[in-house]
């Protein structure tokens, strides 16, 4: 099969950075599905993990995670998938991604792709979908309101991928107030068509402008990048006993000033439930069954902001060069064997 792989991790710009390879088919077993891929999305994971991480096994890294494409093979302890069935995902970074014509994946993280979808569209949903959904509501519990708080979120890094989704998740849930942040007229478009009821910069000091919206404090804070240069802003404006979840890396973060008001702080990473094969592992499958009712009902969008064609290296590099820029808003699909 046709894939894209790397043998030694370091920048973009080496010609070795991402290369098209070949590699053999390979077969399902256990509780794995062999998936025809159409379509694959890139995320942060896939530029962080490019730069800083070698094989997983053998010669060849391959990269990606989100992905669309058709059940081809199933293997003997597969229940809820047969082939035929089309199906989107955010695979596990424990294994070799779906920047490959075929690829294996865990039924329990699987979900039958929304109808209304293309594959590109499709592919840039998984992982920021799942992302944000455990966020907002098995971390945060948007749902459950705070007492005495403003019953707002403010999303930091509205424009991005799991940003654009969060804003249409959280309009799910009746009388939230949702604010994002974005700093280019182009991304403060963006999140206001999404559905933010309220935009700010996060280039400029975040509580001043939340408290000029004259809302109260936020119950909840949902940060999605550059957390150690918001922390404190966020330590003052969100509401005494609120919830704050992230999913970046900051190299440090000083969560002390959040004592006084009694915050919880909330990681969230995706990977978690299939790196560890937890016991509610199925439950990712469940949410992408999920997403795909709503999308189909009309009530969340795909993210997709601009296609790519082929799946090749040279079309790899683009994406991962874009979203290196951190100009990118919403998600890069790259479409199509050659």
């Amino acid at each position: 099969m046709r894939a894209i792989g790397y043998q030694q991790p370091g920048t973009i710009d080496r010609t070795e950075a991402l290369v098209d390879i070949e590699l053999p088919d390979p077969n399902a077993t256990g509780r794995d599905l062999l998936v025809e891929v159409k379509a694959v999305s890139v995320n942060p994971v896939d530029t962080k993990v490019r730069a800083g991480s070698g094989s997983i096994h053998g010669d060849w890294r391959v990269l990606g995670w989100d992905a669309a494409g058709v059940v081809r093979a199933v293997g003997p302890e597969v229940r809820g998938f047969e082939p035929g069935d089309e199906v989107f995902y955010a695979g596990s970074i424990g294994r070799d991604g779906t920047n490959a014509e075929l690829h294996l994946v865990d039924e329990r993280i699987v979900g039958k792709k929304p109808a209304s979808l293309d594959w590109a569209e499709a592919a840039a949903l998984p992982l920021t979908a799942i992302t944000a959904w455990e966020a907002l509501f098995e971390r945060l519990s948007v749902r459950t309101p705070v007492a005495g708080a403003a019953h707002a979120l403010l999303i930091v890094g509205g424009a991005g991928g799991v940003g654009s989704m969060a804003i249409q998740l959280a309009r799910q849930v009746p009388e939230l107030i949702v604010i994002a942040t974005a700093s280019r007229p182009e991304t403060q478009a963006w999140v206001g068509e999404l559905g933010a009821h309220h935009v700010i910069d996060h280039r400029q000091p975040l509580a001043r402008q939340v408290a000029n919206l004259g809302i109260g404090a936020p119950a909840f804070v949902f940060s999605t990048t550059h957390t150690d240069e918001h922390i404190e802003q966020i330590a003052e404006l969100i509401a005494p006993q609120g919830r704050f979840a992230l999913i970046d890396d900051p190299k440090t973060l000083d969560v002390v000033p959040f004592k006084r008001k009694s915050v919880s702080t909330h990681w969230e990473f995706m990977f978690t439930r299939s790196m560890f094969e937890t016991a509610d592992m199925e439950t990712q499958g469940q949410t992408l069954s999920a997403i795909a009712s709503l999308v189909d009902a009309g009530e969340v969008r795909t993210t997709l902001t601009e296609r790519f064609s082929p799946i090749n290296a040279a079309n790899l590099k683009r994406a991962h060069q874009a979203l290196e820029s951190t100009t990118a808003r919403g998600k890069i699909v790259i479409e199509g064997w050659q």
